[in-house]
């Protein structure tokens, strides 16, 4: 056993490596026990993977079903559901640029970004703080690392911090309601308010996922504020309670205890530091009989997301302890 399965209570890779599920699988041997794997083209031929792909639309996005069209379009409820098949194509298939379902995908949400460098619609009118970083953190994953509207996207967050070094939704930090969504008004950061953990946790994503940029100051500064934040209430009200960290998901898609984790041990961050500890601890005394840990499982509908929720409290473990 490595140093950091001796740090579980339980070894959670005989279990990973038991499922009938050749991705998750396939990510264990590949992460966790560094074994030499079959190249990553062989997930995007599994049958799930095949019916996901025959329902991309000509345009490259998917469809939402349903929504309301008092709160978006149908064409920015359709950039919210490319955003989550493109989390689920990266995160549990390995898909890059390479495959044209990516690409497509990626010319659809780049129609969405403004010539500010924002990626504008979910929110309606207004700036997204959340949704920009959470698709640019994908896109990266993607090997859009060094493309313009990516570099174009990074210097919008920059633009747009707050003035304690974290981020917010702009329209929250002026005091407005969900009103002012579709409204006339662009409202802009009120930069002395302080910063929101869960906007902030999102931000943080795309700077970890960036070669260059999970090293700059700028991320540095977000993770000590994140740090700060454990298991705290939001100054916000979207997601406001404290319970939220432990309501995760897998992609990744709010801020909650693992996402950030992830984030930090991307950064740089040590497991000596000692808020990060005490959630490493944490982390441990959570871990059931069977391996995993109880967490509160958010969206999705995948019946095998407890065991990717292991496998990405796993490869934190693994960055954190060896």
């Amino acid at each position: 056993m490595d140093s950091w399965q001796k740090e579980l209570k339980v070894d959670p890779v005989p279990k990973l490596l038991s499922l009938e599920n050749n991705a998750i699988n396939y990510f264990t041997k590949r992460d966790l026990l560094d074994e030499n794997v079959k190249p990553i083209e062989t997930l995007w031929k599994l049958p799930e993977v095949e019916k996901i792909l025959r329902i991309q639309q000509s345009d490259g996005s998917w469809e939402y079903p349903g929504g309301n069209k008092h709160i978006r379009s149908q064409e920015n409820y359709n950039q919210i559901e490319t955003f989550r098949i493109l989390g689920d194509l990266t995160g549990k298939y390995g898909f890059n640029r390479d495959h044209e379902a990516i690409e497509k995908a990626a010319e659809f949400l780049f129609n969405f970004q403004t010539e500010e460098g924002d990626f504008r619609g979910i929110y309606g009118t207004q700036y997204t703080t959340t949704y920009t970083p959470a698709i640019i953190e994908l896109l990266i994953k993607a090997g859009y690392e060094n493309d313009p509207h990516i570099l174009k996207g990074f210097e919008w967050l920059s633009s747009i911090k707050q003035d304690d070094g974290g981020w917010a939704i702009p329209f929250r930090t002026a005091g407005k309601k969900l009103d002012v969504l579709n409204g006339p008004e662009l409202i802009q950061p009120v930069k002395s308010k302080p910063f929101s953990h869960l906007v902030t946790g999102m931000v943080l994503r795309a700077f970890a996922a960036h070669p260059k940029y999970r090293k700059s100051e700028s991320a540095k500064k977000a993770g000590e504020l994140m740090i700060s934040r454990f298991f705290k209430s939001d100054k916000y009200s979207d997601r406001k309670g404290k319970n939220f960290w432990e309501k995760v998901s897998y992609p990744f898609w709010f801020t909650d205890i693992v996402s950030t984790l992830d984030s930090l041990s991307f950064i740089g961050f040590k497991k000596d530091n000692p808020q990060i500890e005490e959630a490493l601890e944490w982390l441990k005394k959570i871990q059931n009989e069977e391996g995993l840990f109880d967490l509160k499982i958010v969206r999705g509908r995948d019946k095998d997301s407890k065991y990717w929720i292991c496998l990405a409290v796993c490869r934190l473990f693994k960055r954190f302890y060896e």
